[in-house]
């Protein structure tokens, strides 16, 4: 599987591997901390196969990380599955992974793959509960629709916790989908707009249920006080991390280097990466090389 990018701003060298001959492959990324720290993965990870490599980030959203793939002024950045072949095909009905893998190789434009998804990532948006209330409430979502007229359902609507994704929209991103998926009728929702408010109100018990942009995982405190309910029908699209690159341009090692990283990966480990680069003098490079030791990638 693969995809694009394109220009933009700022560049730092990171890990380069094998001789000082040759030419170097640029792994890009845009402004979030998430794609920060997947491109400085990949890149690493490359240069372990004895690639010279570099990272350019700051390139922007994703239709600017795509320009940047289809100018070859990088060969790889990082994505979201789901999230991008809703960019590419915004009439695609595919939300279940063996359905969302072939939808999106259709969609990418010309020139681009994309590389095995890392299973382990669940990024979609999540309904939570408190996990002191968790007991109140059934474990998935399909169990828990015909209570779903009765509940009052908090949706955040403010920026998402994927910097790449937009805001949810209620109707379209939350009620839709629960309906035609579980026959879950939110007939009571209020909209937040920060995730900040949203846990406050659900916390007091103005509502029952939230629902986030992304796991709970990737809040700022790794949200240890929700439980996610269940979502095993993908109502939510499937959200996986995964490498767009340039066709014809990785060897096998290097693709199958990429592939590993995926079989490796989990949202956990996504979301405490992020957590610790927020934190005063953390770099990606040290992150990364931290994590590629830690999995003996």
């Amino acid at each position: 599987m693969r995809s694009a990018l394109v220009a933009a701003v700022t560049t730092l060298a990171v890990a380069c591997g094998g001789t000082d001959a040759g030419p170097v492959l640029t792994v890009g990324a845009g402004d979030s901390a998430q794609s920060r720290m997947l491109a400085e993965i990949y890149a690493q990870a490359l240069a372990r196969t004895g690639t010279r490599t570099a990272t350019k980030d700051g390139l922007g959203p994703r239709a600017a990380q795509l320009a940047a793939l289809d100018a070859n002024t990088v060969t790889v950045v990082p994505d979201v599955n789901g999230d991008l072949l809703a960019a590419l095909d915004s009439g695609s009905k595919a939300t279940k992974p063996d359905a969302v893998t072939p939808a999106l190789n259709s969609a990418l434009p010309e020139g681009l793959i994309v590389s095995d998804p890392a299973d382990g990532t669940d990024l979609r948006p999540t309904v939570v509960a408190l996990a002191a209330r968790v007991d109140e409430f059934p474990a998935t979502l399909k169990d828990l629709a015909p209570r779903c007229p009765e509940l009052t359902v908090g949706i955040a609507t403010g920026p998402a916790l994927d910097a790449m994704r937009e805001p949810l929209d209620p109707d379209r991103d939350v009620r839709t989908p629960l309906r035609a998926v579980y026959s879950c009728d939110l007939t009571h929702t209020q909209t937040y707009p920060t995730d900040e408010a949203l846990r406050k109100a659900l916390s007091a018990g103005d509502i029952q249920l939230a629902v986030l942009s992304g796991p709970p995982a990737f809040l700022p405190d790794g949200g240890t006080d929700l439980t996610p309910i269940a979502d095993p029908a993908y109502a939510f699209r499937t959200a996986n991390t995964l490498a767009v690159l340039r066709k014809s341009t990785l060897t096998t090692p290097q693709l199958r280097k990429l592939d590993y990283v995926a079989g490796e990966l989990t949202t956990t480990d996504l979301a405490d990466l992020i957590r610790q680069l927020r934190a005063p003098g953390a770099t990606p490079a040290t992150l990364a090389r931290n994590w590629l030791d830690a999995h003996a990638l």
